[in-house]
């Protein structure tokens, strides 16, 4: 899926020089942004993340199609959309938000879209070159969720750093096996 993604940002590359490119390693889907966190918050906030998702249970998503927020006609974030699975990972999301909210984290304001940021764009503009190549409605791909990572994101100028700082299972699909979900 990544490589499909990555195919399309250079397809797209041509038709916006003003676009900051997430990198092929970089993409991801994001539940909910924290902000800054205090190193001696990490375990808790790795706790609260696990016993969020613990009983929800694995799902596969699909990524299907190109976007931009606040519109196409004048982008400020360039995406490829959730399908299939896009209703999980609001209940996902929406759990998670409970979860750091009682920890003191502000919720996201916004309502939660499922969607892989592919680039934003550094001075939003009409570009109607751009407008329609986003129209594509392809599946870039398909990926079982079997679990939510905890995520350190350093900026510089040669583009985010990610690191995994703790991660979270979701529960097997255990229905009609006579089995208990782990936790």
């Amino acid at each position: 899926m990544r490589a499909r993604l990555a195919a399309e940002v250079e397809r797209l590359r041509p038709l916006a020089r003003d676009v900051a490119w997430v990198a092929r390693d970089n993409l991801h889907l994001t539940l909910t942004f924290l902000g800054g966190v205090e190193p001696g918050r990490l375990d808790t906030l790795a706790e609260a993340l696990s016993t969020a998702v613990a009983r929800r249970p694995v799902f596969d998503l699909t990524v299907r199609g190109l976007g931009a927020f606040p519109s196409r006609t004048r982008p400020r974030v360039l995406w490829a959309g959730v399908d299939a699975g896009a209703d999980a990972l609001a209940t996902l999301a929406a759990g998670i938000d409970d979860a750091v909210e009682s920890l003191g984290f502000a919720r996201e304001a916004r309502p939660f879209s499922a969607h892989v940021t592919l680039g934003r764009v550094r001075e939003p503009r009409p570009n109607p070159r751009l407008a329609e190549a986003l129209t594509l409605d392809d599946v870039f791909g398909r990926q079982r969720v079997i679990r939510v990572s905890l995520m350190r994101s350093e900026l510089s100028p040669r583009g985010a750093r990610y690191t995994e700082l703790a991660a979270a299972p979701l529960a097997l699909e255990t229905a009609g096996l006579g089995l208990e979900p782990p936790g």
